[in-house]
């Protein structure tokens, strides 16, 4: 065995320069910052898994880091355990809006919808009956929620899972539900770091982004994710700037670990992963589902390749140390040490009786003890899915209902499944309501309540006439139940899902913006014969209604999302006034396909599609105010049954001091306990029974080679600097400084108690920035007649941009205004800064 200086080759590898994104940055960022502990429980938590990681020998440090394999046990992603302490592998399970896998658990609406309610409170308590929900389950990392995609394009196929394009609003919502879930005693894992904005091509498309775009859009929510201190990041499928998100020292080490102070680990998406040593250098701290990768040693990147990295040196000691520590960091913070219960569920089977390691078919034993753990979640779905419902056009007070002489429901998106809500995989299907989307972000419905079925509960409360037609197809039907009833009601969808499958031609990302199923014909049909017509859209995003919008018979529209298991209930709720409709949408409403001014890249000739993100920050309502495009309906719009005014706008100054950019180093790079280098310490023990298919942290050779090349940086454990943005999770402290609080008065000006969403917003100045960013908004309860005062708090953050030469936030100089009103385009008092 021949070991060179240092017990390796070090080779400084350097990004060739890309086309247009792959330009910034051009430089890799190493070491992988080392955690350090912080505020709000880190620093406990620290202790804790520092001192537990000390008790560990290097094949059980291995084992906390690599999964054991697709459908090797119970959960969706399943690392090693260490039986030597007692510590049970660590279970991670799908998705945002419930446990995915198994039953007697709730359908919580989708990501969209809680941000259509533009209500920090509701958000949050989404994310404690999530987590409660998981706990119970005897799951450790829920896999959500989500920020990624952003939604740039309109079309992806997973933007239902965020909240919306928006940085600010999106923040917020991940930040309550990081909170809420984490409170619950479950570690969060917010997803899909970084870029991953369609579904086409993400297994291997490179997003290409600058640095300021980067900065003051799509890294925004996370750095407020890890600032409500998530204790995991999901890495994405997609390169960003030519490298794998999962291994990209820019995203990972630069960005997430040093500037924004991320104190979890991170962990891949499935199969995300794309090399062993690299990966681990460059910031990957643990591998899902840990196998999968052909014709080598073990079956894995890590596994006991990992542990060959470290014994070879290739991999660090203090690598490997922090890799543990932050698993473990982030198990303590949330108290999983007091809160884990078995698990008692199988995600592979509905049997009771099973095989525990499904895919070798071995261990037999109780899989399933279907617990339930819905407790009253309900009634809070059904307040969401309502609060979450958006008003988007009443006429002559069409809306509330008021016990109508007869009501005829119209369309197969009001209608229940006849196989159940269930009977399509993953949701992979559009039969009945539309209440979720399809992919991995999916949840079985407990039950799902329809609105055909809600509605006509209550038109026979009412004495009401009730009629339904469940075809899109049967015009003539659709027209005579119209003609014959006071209020027509149509309901018309637009799905969309994961891009590993593809539903009437959409591979995940929808392939236009129109109705499913006929939907515009249904309308037509039916607003051709009644005066009365209500339209309620379930959809995924926007669609293409503007026609609908000016029809002179259409009185009302109502967007209701994807609502969950309480669907009708919540539709009922808002359509005859037990709700007034607060929801503010959460996204822009184009009148054509090219208004977004995006395109979802579909062809490509080569194997690594490129897609710039030249746009920059112009997205959604940014960029329908840059070209002056009039939309359908703008960001944040939304009617309620009653009306509100805005008045006396005032803007006090705080004494807070000019920013200081963060300075100083961190400490050395610490080891914790003592690692046997002993090649024969970490081969299989004699006799050991290994499950088929299951990843190992052991070795089976100790001529392990000692001239791998990685790193040079990669290796440096010296005090590192800290970055003038960093400091802290979530960035300089001094970036959330109150810098203006601006206050004014919201009255109602009806006759209905209401609920109103008053939103400030910032023009940063400048001919290159957009008109106006969102930078805060309050939920305000106000009974008839009733004045309350809001105030919101302006940080440094919100005025400032990205500035790439010194790579910190800065104010410029050109002026500054703040803008209160109801939505991105009714923009009704305003002041200068």
């Amino acid at each position: 065995m021949h070991i060179r200086p240092l017990g390796i080759i070090f080779s400084l590898l350097v990004a060739s320069t890309p086309s247009l994104a792959q330009s910034e940055p051009t430089t890799e960022f190493w070491p992988s910052p080392w955690g350090a502990g912080g505020a709000n429980g880190w620093d406990d938590a620290y202790a804790r898994a520092r001192e537990f990681v000390s008790n560990l020998t290097l094949l059980e440090k291995v084992n906390l880091t690599t999964g054991t394999g697709n459908q090797a046990d119970l959960c969706t992603g399943n690392t090693g355990s260490i039986p030597r302490l007692g510590f049970r592998h660590l279970c991670l399970q799908d998705g945002p809006v419930g446990v995915r896998y198994t039953d007697l658990n709730s359908a919580f609406p989708a990501g969209i919808n809680a941000a259509a309610t533009w209500s920090r409170s509701l958000i949050r308590r989404r994310g404690e009956a999530l987590g409660a929900e998981f706990r119970d389950k005897g799951i450790d990392v829920l896999l959500g929620p989500v920020v990624g995609p952003l939604g740039r394009d309109p079309a992806g196929g997973r933007n239902f899972e965020a909240f919306g394009p928006d940085p600010y609003l999106a923040g917020v919502g991940v930040a309550q539900t990081v909170e809420g879930t984490q409170s619950s005693g479950v570690i969060a894992s917010v997803k899909h770091y970084i870029l991953n904005e369609q579904e086409h091509f993400r297994g291997s498309i490179s997003s290409n982004i600058d640095d300021k775009t980067m900065h003051e859009l799509y890294l925004w929510p996370f750095a407020d994710a890890v600032r409500a201190g998530v204790g995991s990041v999901m890495c994405s499928y997609n390169r960003i700037n030519n490298t794998y998100a999962c291994e990209n020292t820019y995203v990972l080490n630069q960005l997430l670990k040093n500037e924004l102070g991320f104190q979890g680990f991170v962990v891949s998406d499935w199969g995300a992963q794309h090399s062993g040593m690299i990966s681990a250098l460059n910031g990957l701290d643990m591998t899902m589902p840990g196998d999968g990768v052909r014709n080598s040693t073990y079956g894995s990147y890590w596994g006991g390749s990992l542990t060959e990295g470290v014994l070879s040196l290739a991999i660090p000691p203090f690598r490997i140390d922090d890799m543990a520590v932050r698993i473990m960091a982030a198990f303590y913070k949330v108290g999983r040490d007091t809160k884990q219960v078995d698990i008692n569920y199988s995600s592979w089977t509905n049997e009771t009786f099973g095989p525990q390691y499904w895919h070798s078919k071995t261990g037999n034993t109780t899989v399933n003890k279907h617990v339930d753990v819905q407790g009253d979640h309900a009634a809070l779905i059904r307040e969401m899915g309502a609060k979450s419902a958006v008003l988007l056009k009443n006429t002559d007070g069409a809306l509330p209902l008021k016990q109508p002489a007869s009501i005829a429901i119209i369309g197969e998106d009001a209608q229940d499944n006849p196989d159940g809500p269930n009977a399509c995989v993953d949701r992979i299907c559009n039969i009945g309501t539309l209440a979720m989307g399809w992919g991995s972000a999916t949840a079985e419905f407990p039950y799902l309540i329809s609105p055909a079925t809600a509605l006509g509960k209550q038109a026979e409360a009412d004495g009401t006439v009730f009629s339904n037609v469940k075809s899109n197809w049967d015009l003539d039907a659709a027209r005579a139940a119209a003609s014959n009833a006071s209020t027509a009601i149509v309901f018309v969808n637009s799905n969309s899902g994961e891009g590993y499958d593809t539903l009437d031609g959409n591979f995940g990302d929808r392939k236009n913006l129109t109705l499913w199923n006929g939907g515009d014909e249904l309308i037509a049909a039916v607003a051709s014969i009644n005066p009365n017509t209500i339209v309620v859209i379930h959809s995924v995003g926007p669609v293409l209604i503007d026609h609908v919008k000016i029809h002179p018979n259409v009185t009302a529209i109502l967007w209701a999302g994807l609502p969950g298991q309480e669907s009708g209930n919540s539709l009922t709720d808002v359509l005859y006034g037990k709700v007034n409709p607060q929801g503010r949408s959460p996204f822009t409403w184009g009148k054509a396909a090219g208004d977004w001014g995006i395109t979802t890249l579909v062809n490509s000739s080569t194997q690594q599609p490129q897609q710039d993100f030249a746009e920059g920050s112009f997205i959604d309502y940014r960029y329908f105010d840059r070209e002056e495009i009039e939309p359908s309906f703008e960001f944040g719009f939304g009617l309620s049954y009653t009306n509100f005014t805005y008045a006396n706008l005032i803007v006090t100054p705080q004494d807070v001091g000019p920013y200081q950019p963060a300075s100083g180093f961190t400490e050395p790079g610490p080891t914790f306990g003592r690692i046997n280098m002993d090649p024969e310490a970490a081969l299989f023990p004699e006799g050991f029974e290994k499950i088929p298919g299951m990843i190992y942290p052991y070795i089976n050779r100790t001529d392990i080679p000692w001239d791998i090349e990685t790193p040079y940086a990669a290796h440096n454990r010296s005090a590192q600097p800290i970055l003038p943005a960093g400091g802290a999770p979530g960035g300089n402290p001094e970036l959330y400084k109150v810098v203006y609080a601006v206050s004014t008065d919201i009255t109602n000006a009806g006759e209905l108690d209401g609920t109103d969403i008053p939103q400030l917003y910032v023009s940063l100045g400048g001919p290159t920035e957009p008109k106006v960013v969102l930078r805060g908004f309050e939920e305000v309860e106000l009974k008839a007649g009733e004045t309350k005062t809001v105030v919101f708090n302006v940080t440094y953050r919100d005025i400032s941009n990205w500035d790439t030469a010194a790579q910190d936030w800065k104010v410029t100089s050109e002026p500054k205004t703040v803008y209160v009103g109801a939505s991105s385009r009714d923009l009704r008092l305003q002041a200068d800064l």
